[in-house]
């Protein structure tokens, strides 16, 4: 690809099987794709991003369905590459808002094949913004190698790194994501995080604390996202600013956040200050958790926008 890239997603791909009714009653299931770095690269990609992503692609029926899902968005799928791996697969009802089901079939899948052979360096110099996440890491011990050498390799060339510990008790333990955390965050520029899942990996319980506290580690701009108060505290250049959530009004909250962070790194990389990134990307996942889907829903830029500089 010649044109620059302002966003590389490093990730896995399942594909997305969802109902409005609770799995036992169902008779339907909708199809879809998910993964929490395609979800944030989706999200950049609709609003106006120009966006790579790098997964391993199972040989199976699912193939080109993905394959055709992602051109049509618009991603930049020059590096997927395939393997005789199944692709991954989830679940999830959702009957009504307070109330979730999921199932995961994601071992033993494509994307845990993932490896440091498939990565270009070129590529990634070709870029703006070099993101991954702790659901990237535990996929595999050579994608979580994959992680740390793209994010080291993006530093020694002077590029930005995002990051998200995504810890789901679900998917790996606190030990792990811990594990993980420690591995990247000396190269890390840009740092998610949420207050209810993630600090904990700090062990710190004030956020103001926890900000101050990776500032001293080196990460220029945190954002952490906070239930109990509505909103997203950004820190970045010895300020912590506090910006509410866009609506409370939601249906599914499902890759909120991942959808955030694609809003945030395209604000990045198009002219905003981190907070004023942070309200672009409070929109963006607003927008989307009103919706149904984790990817479907996701909005685009003329919505996001015409909100956005109406504020």
């Amino acid at each position: 690809m010649d044109e620059k890239l302002d966003i590389i997603a490093i990730g896995e791909s399942m594909v997305e099987l969802s109902t409005d009714e609770k799995l036992k009653d169902a008779e339907c299931l909708h199809k879809y794709y998910g993964g929490d770095a395609l979800a944030a690269a989706v999200a950049a990609v609709r609003l106006g991003s120009r966006v790579g992503f790098i997964t391993k692609l199972g040989n199976d029926a699912f193939k080109e369905f993905l394959l055709d899902s992602w051109k049509s968005e618009g991603l930049d799928i020059s590096q997927v590459t395939l393997s005789d791996e199944r692709n991954g697969l989830y679940l999830i009802a959702r009957p009504n808002f307070r109330e979730k089901e999921f199932a995961y079939y994601r071992k033993k899948t494509a994307p845990a094949k993932l490896s440091i052979d498939d990565i270009s360096e070129n590529y990634i110099q070709n870029s703006k913004i070099v993101y991954s996440s702790g659901i990237t890491q535990s996929l595999s011990l050579s994608a979580r190698e994959v992680v740390k050498s793209c994010f080291k390799s993006a530093h020694d060339m002077h590029l930005l790194t995002a990051y998200d510990p995504n810890f789901n008790s679900s998917v790996f333990s606190l030990e792990d994501a811990k594990e993980y955390f420690d591995e990247v965050i000396s190269d890390v520029d840009i740092l998610f995080m949420s207050a209810k899942h993630d600090v904990a990996i700090l062990g710190i319980e004030s956020i103001d604390a926890a900000i101050k506290y990776l500032w001293d580690k080196g990460v220029s701009i945190v954002v952490i996202k906070s239930g109990n108060d509505n909103g997203y505290y950004t820190g970045y250049n010895g300020t912590i600013s506090f910006t509410k959530f866009y609506t409370n009004d939601v249906s599914d909250t499902t890759c909120s956040g991942d959808v955030f962070n694609g809003g945030f790194l395209h604000g990045m990389t198009h002219g905003c200050t981190p907070l004023e990134a942070t309200q672009l990307a409070s929109i963006v996942a607003g927008l989307q958790a009103k919706g149904i889907g984790a990817i479907k829903s996701i909005p685009f830029h003329d919505e996001v926008y015409s909100i956005f500089k109406g504020e």
